[in-house]
Parts: C-alpha cells; sequence; structure tokens
C-alpha cells in the first residue's frame, strides 16, 4: 500500500520531518523538508485525490532529488485514506473516506464549481463546509505556519497546467513548469474550492496545479515511469523561479 511506502520512508529519512496532521481514520499526513532550511520556502503537495496515488511515488522521487537553491516542503500522501480505498477496493474513487473531495473544500469560491454536489461519494462532494475535513484543514494550518512563496499541486492526469483562478496568479511560472515538461499551460473554468485556488485566492501567493501523465492512461495509474516527464520538474522549478 502507498501509506505504507510513505511511512517507511518517512521513518528512514534522516532530514527535517514532520506530521502536519492526521485523517479521519488517524492516518499520519507526512511531510519531508528538502533543500535550505532558511530563505523562501514552497510547499508541494501529492495525492489529494485518492485514485491519483500514484503521485505519492512521484513525491518520493522528487525528495531524493538534490535541490541546490531553496528549499521547501512536500507532502506526498494528502490523502491516504482514500488511496487505501483505490487501492483495494474502489479503484476509481477520489474522495477522502467520508466522501468528501479534498480539492473542492478549501475556502475559494467553495461549493460554485459546475459539478459540485453535496452528495458524499467518490468525487465532487464539497463537504459541509470550507475545511471541514481534517485532511485540508491540516494542509491549511501548515501552509499558513510556512507562509510559503509558492505552492504546486500534482495531480493526475492530461498533461496540463493550471496557474490562474479569479483573475490571480503568475503565469511565468507556468512557462517554466511547460519548459520542463512540454505540458500545455491553460486556464481551467467551471471549478472552485481547490487548494491552488485559495492559495491564489486567499493567500495572494502563486500557485500551480500540474495533471501528471497522458490523458489516454487509465485511472488509477500504477507505474511511475508514466509520469516521467515529471521527475524532474520540481527541482528545475525551484531552482529558477524567480530568478
Amino acid at each position: 500500500m502507498i501509506y505504507e511506502e510513505v511511512r517507511l520512508f518517512y521513518q528512514s529519512y534522516d532530514k527535517k520531518k514532520c506530521v502536519i496532521g492526521y485523517t479521519c481514520q488517524n492516518r499520519e499526513i507526512f511531510a519531508f523538508h528538502v533543500g535550505e532550511l532558511t530563505g523562501r520556502q514552497f510547499i508541494a503537495v501529492y495525492a489529494v485525490h485518492a485514485r491519483e496515488w500514484i503521485t505519492a511515488r512521484l513525491a518520493l522521487r522528487h525528495i531524493k532529488k538534490s535541490v541546490r537553491c531553496g528549499g521547501g516542503w512536500i507532502i506526498p500522501l494528502l490523502n491516504p485514506d482514500g488511496a487505501f480505498l483505490s487501492q483495494t477496493s474502489q479503484p476509481l474513487w477520489k474522495a477522502n473516506a467520508r466522501g468528501v473531495d479534498l480539492n473542492c473544500n478549501f475556502d475559494a469560491d467553495w461549493g460554485t464549481g459546475r459539478l459540485n454536489t453535496s452528495v458524499r461519494g467518490s468525487e465532487n462532494c464539497v463537504g459541509d463546509c470550507p475545511f471541514s475535513e481534517p485532511e485540508t484543514s491540516a494542509l491549511r494550518d501548515f501552509t499558513l505556519k510556512v507562509r510559503p512563496f509558492v505552492t504546486l499541486s500534482f495531480h493526475t492526469k492530461g498533461e496540463e497546467i493550471y496557474w490562474e483562478f479569479g483573475g490571480k496568479g503568475d503565469r511565468y511560472g507556468a512557462e517554466l513548469l511547460k519548459k520542463s515538461t512540454g505540458y500545455e499551460v491553460k486556464k481551467i473554468y467551471g471549478s472552485a474550492g481547490g487548494y491552488k485556488d485559495w492559495c491564489l485566492q486567499k493567500l495572494c501567493i502563486p500557485a500551480y496545479t500540474l495533471e501528471c501523465g497522458s490523458d489516454n492512461l487509465n485511472h488509477p495509474i500504477t507505474q511511475i515511469s508514466k509520469l516521467k516527464k515529471c521527475f524532474n520538474v520540481l527541482k528545475f522549478f525551484v531552482e529558477n523561479y524567480g530568478k
């Protein structure tokens, strides 16, 4: 199980690390620091959606790569409960264990997305209120503590980069991500309540979502090699953004 992979990696990691919170089923949400401890810091988050758990393995690759300048935090598996469901019984499950889609549960035009619903299930449920879920509230609190200069969210699939919400965003960073991956830079419409959206709207910091892997692939992607265009993207971005 991917949760056990991340947990064992956490136990062996000899640099700065922490648990930012716990899920509704009491699983830890692990965070790993990479690069310099001082100066501006980034946050990168992975496996927000359960069936996209392969991005947690991408995160472990990113942690192992040395960052020559800058530093920040990598959160490989925001949704371990949902990932367990996807790996064991419901492969297409996106939500957490309570049936709330975590990327609809942030306080950024919450509940206004085109596909949003209040009905709990595999996807698109916004929850009872913004940050109703322990996973999103943990990420909120950690983000407010770190005060990153930028955030990146790694999802699957489609080979696209999203950088804007409500008229806010920095396209320059998206072009850097495109330079590293070859992915298409796009604006996305009809969605709300995502981590990127909240960072842009409420924290007023640049934020990016990468949809890793070809759209021809089926969920859940199980081979990390299918995300190879993203193997070096975090290192490249951190070392070049803002120069």
